[in-house]
Parts: structure tokens; C-alpha cells; sequence
């Protein structure tokens, strides 16, 4: 059976210096990453837990709106719990798709060039 992938080398890969690592960390284009990184990941963050104290504070503070029907024995309180779970998933799927876009073309290229030692 033919696999597309060549077989791990048996040589292992020379490890970049410590100043190497220091001067990519120090370099533009780590500091784009980062930032990429910091301006999707931090307000999504801060929003989510926003949303999720808002929820507990609702559920302790709020009884009689959770407690209010929406349909037959469904109240607000089992809606706004399961749009948490929705929620979490949707940032997920939403984080990944930025990921694969924006961070991980930058990320490998600063990985290809610091192990290849250009």
C-alpha cells in the first residue's frame, strides 16, 4: 500500500539557539501572530464569560423571569443554559476557522523558516 507521505527522517532536526528564538520572538512577524491572535481570542474571552455571569446573576437574581414559560415546560432559564452550550460551540468552530486562516499560514512560515535556518 503507497501512502503519499515520505517515512520521518532518521536524522533528527537541529534545534534553533536560544538567540534564534529570542530574535523571531523579537521579529514583525511574530508580533503580527500574536496580535492576530490577541485581538480574535481576548473580546471573544471576555465576551463569553460576560455572557455566562450574566446567566448565573440571572439565575440567582432573576427567579421569576427564568422561571417564565416559553413553550409547555420549557422556561428561560433551560433556553439561555442551552444557548450556553451553543455558544461554546460556536466560538469553537468560529475560533478554528480563524485559526486555519489567519494564525496558522503565519505561525508555519516562521516554523519553516526557523527549522530550515533561513
Amino acid at each position: 500500500m503507497a501512502t503519499e507521505t515520505p517515512p520521518p527522517s532518521k536524522t533528527p532536526a537541529a534545534l534553533p539557539s536560544t538567540e534564534e528564538f529570542t530574535e523571531v520572538q523579537e521579529s514583525a512577524e511574530f508580533g503580527e501572530l500574536r496580535r492576530s491572535h490577541r485581538s480574535f481570542a481576548f473580546p471573544l474571552t471576555v465576551g463569553f464569560i460576560a455572557w455566562y455571569l450574566l446567566y448565573v446573576l440571572l439565575s440567582n437574581y432573576a427567579g421569576d423571569f427564568m422561571g417564565t414559560q416559553v413553550v409547555g415546560n420549557v422556561n428561560v432559564a433551560l433556553v439561555l443554559g442551552l444557548a450556553q452550550f451553543l455558544t461554546t460551540f460556536l466560538i469553537a468552530w468560529w475560533y478554528a476557522r480563524h485559526a486555519a486562516a489567519k494564525l496558522d499560514p503565519k505561525a508555519e512560515a516562521i516554523k519553516s523558516r526557523m527549522e530550515g535556518g533561513a
